[in-house]
């Protein structure tokens, strides 16, 4: 552990705690510009050019955008845009072989892993079965992935924006309106940011050309191929939209897609932007900018912790490599231009969010910085997790830490005024538990069935590692994975001869969907619920929520949460690999 990488880490949270206010206030403006003013466009300056467009989309989509909708209404809004995203995604993929700008021409890929693919990028995953520059044409790079890590981050984004509302209506059971929501995300929150984003990643020495791939022989007279590409117009909404999947097969390690030290921190920092802000967001919707700083102080006294651990585990070494003589740092698989303080900040910063985006190998990591990585997921992806899914999945454990606090001290639970009933219980516990369920379920399947282990390249707690992180990263929509586990055979470039690994790409496609979808589905239910209810003024019995006393309360329960759901499957894999010496094949 060095100076510089303490300072590193020191700058990157000054300058995401002071951007937070900054876009949340302007997200909460473009949300609140009004429903009845919906031809007019939000209270914002960028209006001005987003309107018309804005009005065009909903006589294209034939919405009235002046309607809103209940919760029922709202949910077939998302479900009916999901399918219609899924099927035009997986038939980019399945034509790739007949699509234009494909100057490599790259075959379509296999039935299942397009069937994987689809199901990660429209649930905002971003898993990848496949290395993008021997894979992906650029078309379908541009009009499949980029346009999908679009969408699905909209849809995340539009369904926390409808359970505020939720939380701050009364007796009503509108909740907005899914097409005007989803539009304004696009228009004026997502498309400004990627264009900002992306001239400057292109000015440190991101890739942005739709060139032929190079050939060239260098003084050994081998062969070399340098992948070309569209690629900075891709990675900036890669990592705003919690959709981290790469370009190329390494991701932001890449020198094409991360070239410098400065890109890489402003990458970090892109993949926490957004749902840091929606914290503020939140806040100032509800009229109380201090219940927004309880949960961002939640979220980040959670995410350096863990950004702590990985640089001094990491910087420690393991016992096996102690034992084998070799002491410092655990370099494998860390990209040296960034180093340890790097690698842990943006692995942190990607296992946290929902974005997943790597610059160096999770796998390689020491068994107690793997776990790192593991608990961020396993907390659900609320240390910020994902646009729109960090705040509404974060939200979902307060309304059941104020249920637990008011059972503590035989109050009736409240949060924003709102009575926290048996329903509005009954939906938070369900929508925090479905995911755990589905993770353990298909973690024991794929290793105890030859059709999962198939996948698994390493025996030992490093092979139950690599399927639990695989349904773990999954079905919480992260989309970073350690390298060993694969759901496809490409033995060589141009997808001739490749082949997928069914169990994995069908029981991965349907853990995304389901765990993108089923919580949404409860959330806007909840949301429904909320909205139908009255506001109580607070009394003397009433759980403030806006207190460091509450922020000790959420994190607490949050880290419960997580190890009772989990303790045993850490323990199993990568903390048993923290604590021995053996050197693991």
């Amino acid at each position: 552990m060095t100076l510089a990488g303490w300072a590193q880490i020191i700058i990157f949270l000054v300058v995401l705690t002071a951007l937070t206010p900054l876009l949340g206030g302007y997200m909460a403006r473009v949300y609140q510009g009004g429903e009845v003013r919906a031809y007019r466009g939000p209270q914002v300056w960028l209006a001005r050019v987003g309107a018309p467009v804005e009005r065009l989309l909903y006589r294209l989509l034939r919405v009235a955008p002046e309607e809103e909708q209940d919760w029922k209404e709202y949910a077939r809004s998302v479900l009916l845009f999901g399918l219609a995203s899924w099927l035009v995604l997986y038939l980019v993929l399945r034509t790739q072989v007949s699509d234009p700008f494909n100057p490599q021409h790259f075959a379509s890929g296999p039935w299942d892993l397009s069937f994987n693919t689809a199901s990660s990028f429209v649930s905002n995953t971003s898993w990848q079965y496949y290395a993008g520059e021997t894979t992906l044409s650029y078309f379908s790079q541009m009009a499949g992935i980029t346009v999908a890590s679009f969408t699905s981050c909209a849809v995340g984004m539009a369904v926390a924006v409808a359970l505020i509302r939720g939380l701050v209506r009364r007796e009503t059971d509108r909740l907005g309106n899914f097409w005007v929501d989803l539009t304004r995300t696009l228009l004026y929150v997502l498309l400004p940011l990627s264009i900002l984003g992306g001239l400057f990643l292109v000015s440190q020495g991101v890739l942005q050309n739709l060139a032929h791939y190079l050939q060239f022989s260098g003084p050994t007279h081998v062969g070399q191929t340098i992948a070309m590409g569209p690629v900075g117009s891709q990675e900036v909404i890669k990592l705003l939209s919690g959709d981290g999947g790469g370009f190329f097969n390494t991701n932001s390690a890449h020198p094409f897609e991360n070239p410098t030290g400065l890109a890489s921190l402003v990458e970090a920092l892109l993949m926490l932007l957004i749902p840091a802000a929606m914290t503020y967001t939140f806040g100032r919707m509800v009229g109380r900018t201090r219940q927004g700083w309880a949960l961002y102080a939640a979220m980040l006294v959670l995410f350096v912790a863990g950004v702590v651990v990985l640089y001094a585990a990491e910087a420690h070494g393991t016992p096996a490599m102690h034992a084998a003589g070799l002491h410092g740092a655990n370099l494998q698989d860390k990209e040296q231009r960034f180093g340890t303080a790097g690698s842990a900040l943006f692995v942190g910063a990607g296992t946290a969010s929902g974005d997943g985006a790597v610059n160096s190998g999770i796998e390689a990591f020491t068994g107690l910085g793997s776990a790192v990585a593991m608990s961020n997921i396993m907390t659900g992806e609320v240390i910020f997790g994902g646009p729109g899914s960090g705040l509404f999945g974060v939200l979902l454990l307060v309304v059941l830490a104020v249920f637990i606090a008011g059972l503590m001290v035989g109050r009736t639970p409240e949060y924003l005024g709102k009575k926290l009933g048996a329903r509005e219980v009954k939906l938070a516990a369900l929508g925090t538990l479905f995911v755990p369920a589905v993770v353990l379920g298909l973690t024991a399947v794929a290793i105890s069935s030859h059709a999962g282990r198939q996948s698994i390249s390493t025996p030992g707690p490093q092979g139950f590692s690599e399927s639990l992180y695989a349904y773990l990263s999954q079905a919480n929509n992260n989309g970073s994975a350690f390298a060993g586990y694969t759901g496809f055979i490409q033995p060589n470039p141009g997808n001739i001869g490749a082949r997928g690994i069914p169990f994995a790409d069908i029981a991965g496609g349907l853990a995304m969907m389901f765990g993108r979808f089923v919580p949404i589905l409860i959330v806007l239910a909840l949301a429904g619920s909320l909205a139908g209810g009255r506001v109580t003024p607070a009394g003397l019995g009433t759980l403030r929520t806006d207190t460091p006393t509450f922020v000790v309360l959420l994190i607490g329960f949050i880290i419960i949460f997580a190890l009772l759901n989990f303790l045993a499957a850490l323990f199993i894999g990568p903390l048993d690999q923290a604590l021995t010496t053996r050197l693991y094949p």
